[in-house]
């Protein structure tokens, strides 16, 4: 079993490599256990195609458009999340007024809820997240302007 940290666009990623195979590796990212195929097409590249476990019928692989971050001003403010949880309740909506120190989101994390306060004075101009939401540490969940 080896063990990796992983920073990909300022999220950290934990990696564990169970068992692996001439064509196949066991790996846990954060916790969740994927199966990886491995295709080797020379010596010099690997390409990996992830799969989830337990997945119902033949899935089809998704693709999603690259994220572009829009520019922030030096007056905006963007709250981060502290640690890997779920959001369990928002309680601000984008257009609401809020003061430093008012209670915008909860995150359970580790069994526990964390209020999640706003770090400044004003208005909310992005939710990033919605209630049910996994997120991981570093990941943005609203802007204040």
């Amino acid at each position: 079993m080896k063990q990796y940290k992983y920073k990909i666009n300022g999220s950290l990623y934990n990696v564990v490599v169970n068992r692996t195979s001439d064509e196949i590796a066991e790996v846990e990212v954060n916790g969740t256990p994927y199966t990886v195929e491995i295709e080797k097409k020379s010596k010099k590249s690997v390409t990996t195609a992830f799969k989830k476990p337990a997945q119902s019928g033949a899935a089809q692989p998704q693709v999603s458009k690259p994220v572009s971050k829009q520019p922030v001003s030096a007056s905006t403010s963007t709250l981060i999340s502290p640690l890997p949880g779920i959001i369990l309740d928002i309680t601000c909506n984008v257009g609401d007024a809020v003061k430093k120190g008012q209670k915008l989101l909860i995150l359970e994390a580790m069994k526990m809820e964390n209020n999640i306060i706003a770090d400044k004075d004003g208005t909310i101009q992005d939710i990033k997240v919605r209630k049910g939401d996994s997120v991981l540490e570093g990941a943005e969940l609203l802007t204040i302007a």
